[in-house]
């Protein structure tokens, strides 16, 4: 990435972060140095830097290496002076919206994550500790909304897309819209754009105001897939695992889009959680779509599932191709049981605490090599463990393509080692092939793609 025009500017909170207390903004000010300020640093670049066409954290760290964040103290709270900032956030010297809501969440998130880590009462060691450690980040960014009946489609997939499939998953969000849902996805490019442009339109013809576009992200994410302009609700949660049940607890359904490694990763989250015995009755719409041109990426990926995880795994969602009105139509009559299930069970529209997530799901998983090599891929062990670890798998995968620590981690020792039964393995190595083929690992149009792992059985 070349380096590109950059700017100076002061710029004061709106919408979040207005009103603080004379603590709250000497806690604030205080993470201008140390771990803390260089994550808000890497967010607040990304931010910034919205609209630009890398998938590489290292890239767009280098390609502003004098960027700079310093908080101030004002009356009225705080203020943001930036300093080399990258000119395309701000139209004639103003910062544009929705990049200074968006820059104020994140330090919003990333001040109370580490203000609650700090606190005893946060319990990570248990699985109800973790999903309250999630509630609590949710409520504070005010997603958690009482009373509103369910509507938060989750649209997953990838961000390295063709233009076909992109505009597809746009006719999906319009489809969407038009019934009156709403749209949550990982804030970023391709899929996690698409179905949201599609839903603001719909949103228009319906005169719906109140239309949300929630993202949720984390920071290992983000710096690699800068929020896109639509979203109106932004949420960084502290790691992948916090953020994927963040998706499932206040989602109603999920459709998922032709994809790479991280969509396979999401998926296979969702289903490890959905074959979990506690949840064998429990609603919860789950659709794999995309255009015709995407049907044999879809079979691939169906058949995976299928040769790995079994037939159980299969009947936890439907597939549906080349048509956005019935994946609409489909989804709105599973968010209406979902609707009818949390009234009998008198359980939250808004956030799903029935919902059983194995703490094997919720502890964060770091890919180094050794972690990597040591995953138990055989089938001696639950479905919804085999479930947990593939999806492991496939993190360290995203790690090592897109992450700061997980790139410069392949470049100092080489490629990840995945080894497990050739009946798992194999199918997984004609997946990720199809992956590598169909360029769906790196945006299109760069350098051919060097794998960062390899499959043994």
């Amino acid at each position: 990435m070349l380096k590109r025009s950059t700017i100076n500017a002061s710029v004061s909170p709106k919408g979040s972060l207005e009103t603080l207390s004379q603590r709250e903004v000497q806690q604030l000010r205080e993470t201008g140095s140390g771990s803390v300020y260089r994550l808000f640093r890497q967010c607040a670049l990304a931010i910034l830097n919205t609209g630009s066409h890398s998938d590489n954290a290292k890239t767009i760290l280098e390609a502003y290496p004098d960027f700079e964040v310093k908080i101030h103290q004002q009356d009225r709270g705080i203020r943001l002076e930036l300093l080399n900032a990258p000119a395309d956030a701000f139209v004639d010297g103003e910062m544009i919206a929705s990049t200074r809501e968006m820059l104020f969440s994140a330090l919003r998130d990333i001040v109370f994550t580490q203000s609650e880590l700090e606190h005893k009462r946060i319990d990570l060691d248990s699985s109800e500790g973790i999903t309250d450690y999630v509630f609590h980040l949710l409520r504070n960014a005010k997603t958690l909304r009482s009373g509103v009946e369910p509507k938060m489609v989750v649209c997953w997939g990838g961000h390295s897309i063709s233009t076909e499939e992109y505009k597809y998953t746009k006719k999906v969000g319009h489809e969407l819209g038009l019934r009156g849902l709403d749209i949550c996805t990982g804030c970023g490019p391709g899929v996690m754009k698409g179905p949201m442009k599609g839903a603001t339109i719909s949103h228009a013809k319906q005169r719906n105001l109140t239309g949300r576009y929630l993202g949720l992200t984390e920071p290992g994410i983000i710096a690699a897939e800068a929020p896109n302009p639509i979203v109106n609700e932004l949420v960084i949660l502290p790691d992948i695992e916090k953020r994927l049940e963040a998706f499932v607890r206040v989602g109603h359904g999920i459709i998922i889009f032709p994809g790479g490694a991280g969509t396979a990763e999401e998926f296979l989250y969702l289903l490890g959680i959905l074959t979990h015995p506690d949840n064998q009755n429990l609603p919860f719409p789950v659709i794999l779509t995309g255009p015709k041109s995407a049907s044999t990426y879809l079979q691939q990926l169906h058949d995976f599932i299928g040769a790995t995880l079994g037939a159980a795994a299969q009947q936890r969602y439907r597939m549906i191709v080349n048509d956005p009105a019935e994946v609409a139509r489909e989804m709105a009559i599973g968010i209406k049981a979902v609707r009818q299930f949390r009234r009998e069970r008198n359980d939250a529209f808004h956030f799903n605490w029935l919902l059983k997530i194995d703490e094997s799901f919720q502890h964060p998983f770091e890919p180094t090599h050794e972690a990597m090599a040591s995953l138990n891929l055989t089938r001696e062990q639950p479905l919804h463990q085999l479930a947990a670890n593939l999806r492991r798998a496939f993190s360290g995968i995203v790690a090592g393509n897109v992450k700061e620590n997980g790139i410069r981690l392949i470049e100092e020792h080489g490629p990840y080692e995945i080894r497990g039964e050739a009946t798992i393995m194999r199918p997984l190595d004609r997946l990720l092939q199809a992956f590598v083929e169909q360029h769906r690992m790196k945006l299109p149009g760069g350098s051919a793609y060097e794998p960062c792992y390899r499959v043994i059985d």
